[in-house]
Order: structure tokens, then sequence, then C-alpha cells
């Protein structure tokens, strides 16, 4: 199994370098991390980019699954834990 961030499902070459660029440089990081820290730290250094998208897209990839198969009710949730970590 590779620990490349390009290998997560829904992470393309950009996504994976603007996670590189802030601090995250493995699956395993990002796991350790979860969606949205990553997410929260992508946003801070690079707030034009991290659009609600890659949160779904972050989640869905670390589940293995498409991001559009997240439902409301994940998003939601993604949104509820993001507004408390705020």
């Amino acid at each position: 199994m590779t620990d490349r961030l390009e290998d997560v499902r829904n992470l393309g070459p950009k996504s994976a370098w603007v996670l590189r660029e802030a601090g995250i440089e493995t699956q395993t990081a990002l796991r350790e991390l979860g969606a949205v820290e990553a997410y929260r730290r992508v946003k801070f250094q690079f707030p034009r980019y991290a659009s609600l998208n890659l949160l779904w897209a972050l989640e869905a990839g670390l589940r293995g699954t498409d991001w559009r198969a997240l439902t409301g009710e994940d998003k939601a949730a993604l949104l509820r834990e993001l507004e408390e970590k705020a």
C-alpha cells in the first residue's frame, strides 16, 4: 500500500500539493488529522482554494468512496464539526 496523497480517492495532484503545502505530507498524516482539521489547515493557508468541495473530497477519500456518495447528514455533521473547531 502506498502512502502518497495522490492515491487517496477524490484527490488530484493540485489537492495533494495544497495539502503538502499545509504540512500534510502523507495519507497517514491525513488520516491522523481527519478531514475537518486537514481542511482547516488548507483554508488557513489557501483560503481561496478551500471550498467545501475539498472538505467533501477529503472525507469521502478517507472513507474510500466517491465524494458524491456523502449524504446531506454526512455533510451537516462535517459542518458542525468545522463550526465547533472554529
